[in-house]
């Protein structure tokens, strides 16, 4: 659980004041890779969600090409 602040609406953070999360930010723009597991997470499952069809397309036309050759 987040600690409250002292003086409402006033936070602080010293990763922000020392630069790592706009570090992160950066690497994470020029990777394409996000740096928060959620994040990485998503990405994973849209690619395999893409993937399906097109695995299922892979697997019917292999079968095709085996038949035809029976």
């Amino acid at each position: 659980m987040a600690r409250k602040s002292i003086i409402p609406g006033l936070s602080y953070s010293w990763k922000r004041a020392v630069g790592i999360s706009s570090v992160k930010q950066r690497i994470a723009r020029t990777t394409g890779i996000p740096t928060t597991r959620q994040g990485r997470q998503r990405k994973v499952g849209r690619m395999v969600g893409c993937m399906i069809p097109m695995s299922l397309i892979t697997i019917a036309f292999v079968i095709v090409f085996v038949w035809s050759l029976m």
